[in-house]
């Protein structure tokens, strides 16, 4: 098997454009991947592309080859719908592709175009990765599912608002250089108390937004960089992915997520690294409560021990295990098509050195993302590592 370089990546600003289209958004971030690669679109030979809610938000099914003619580029297009998890299916395929030798070079991303919905439209549309029969006619939301999961949490380990906060604080802290970022402003521990409850115990703050945007990738094989003398310093080297029962009830503890664990321990081993090897991540903290969850399904905590950690200070950027570095979704935002995707291009900048966020974690030469669907009914992990 070949091994695999991020050659170019690209971004939208996340936040609300409702005067673009979702081909519009994957045609910039498209573009702005190939002149970060220096990879001629002729010679891209498969598109793999995320979207979830495409159909209710533009009414527009068979994405696929629309975001290839977007792209400008001519070749097998496919896309992958895993709720949020969708993007970072897309690219964990697209791993798979390139090192089969089937392709040497790969489009890949997500697209989630969702503000034009308004609140009330975003929420339905969002609805429909839980279980319809079980949950959504119940009147079950995602707010609703996560206060759940983070009271069993509470009840099982203890823990606090405050914890959760912190999280929020923190999170929102990174976003502030950060260009691409919905939310650049600093968000003190005491504003996200004082915030309106959405479901207990869960907060305004405690809740990612409802975002547009775009992320690409252009991924090579080792043999393509070579041949054509590309400065890539970054391969993807661990891939995994994980599912859960799709229903809460159907589940045996909500305070863990058997999908994250999975898909850890497969990346893990498939980059013949440990848990403790990780030196930085970016995580699936649609809610508060889901960066606590990720962080001890991912091996990085033990149970019941990553619900003060941002408080204690140790997931900062000057921590020593910073996360989210990008604002994750709390603050950069949730298109979430794209999340799974764009959560690569930020850890691809860290590490390469060009993200605003990067001094933080200067010496640091390995890192994972961690991309959810749904209640984490779907999980995808990615090691990323300075190869070069």
């Amino acid at each position: 098997m070949t091994g695999v370089r991020v050659a170019g990546v690209g971004l939208t600003h996340f936040g609300q454009h409702p005067e673009r289209t979702g081909r519009d958004l994957f045609a910039e971030a498209s573009q702005l991947a190939f002149e970060d690669a220096s990879v001629p679109r002729e010679d891209v030979e498969q598109l793999n592309y995320g979207n979830f809610m495409g159909a209710l938000a533009e009414h527009q099914g068979h994405q696929a080859p629309l975001m290839a003619e977007a792209a400008g580029i001519d070749c097998p297009a496919t896309r992958y719908e895993e709720a949020c998890a969708s993007a970072g299916v897309a690219v964990r395929e697209a791993v798979k592709t390139v090192r089969s030798g089937e392709a040497d070079v790969v489009l890949v991303g997500g697209m989630e175009r969702m503000t034009n919905l308004g609140t009330a439209g975003a929420t339905e549309g969002l609805a429909i990765a839980a279980d319809d029969l079980f949950e959504v006619r119940a009147g079950m939301t995602f707010p609703g599912a996560y206060a759940l999961m983070a009271s069993a949490y509470f009840d099982a380990h203890g823990g606090s608002r405050e914890d959760l906060a912190a999280v929020a604080s923190k999170n929102h802290g990174n976003a502030v250089e950060n260009e691409y970022a919905q939310y650049q402003q600093e968000v003190p521990v005491k504003k996200a108390m004082d915030a309106p409850p959405v479901a207990e115990p869960l907060h305004l703050f405690d809740c990612a937004p409802i975002t547009d945007g775009a992320a690409a990738l252009v991924l090579v094989s080792d043999d393509y960089a070579a041949a054509n003398d590309l400065d890539v310093p970054v391969g993807i080297v661990g891939s995994g992915q994980g599912t859960d029962n799709l229903a809460l009830q159907d589940r045996d503890e909500l305070a863990w997520t058997p999908a994250t664990e999975q898909a850890a321990e497969m990346a893990y081993a498939d980059a013949a690294i440990e848990a403790d090897d990780v030196e930085l991540a970016e995580v699936h903290d649609c809610f508060t409560i889901a960066e606590v969850l990720a962080l001890e399904s991912l091996g990085l905590y033990d149970p019941g021990h990553a619900a003060g950690a941002a408080r204690r200070g140790e997931t900062t950027a000057g921590g020593d295990l910073p996360v989210n570095l990008s604002g994750g979704l709390k603050a950069k935002g949730h298109p979430v098509g794209a999340t799974g995707a764009s959560q690569v291009v930020e850890m691809t900048r860290l590490l390469r050195g060009d993200h605003p966020n990067s001094d933080a974690v200067d010496d640091a030469s390995l890192g994972i993302t961690h991309n959810a669907g749904g209640t984490v009914a779907s999980a995808v992990v990615h090691v990323l590592e300075v190869v070069a």
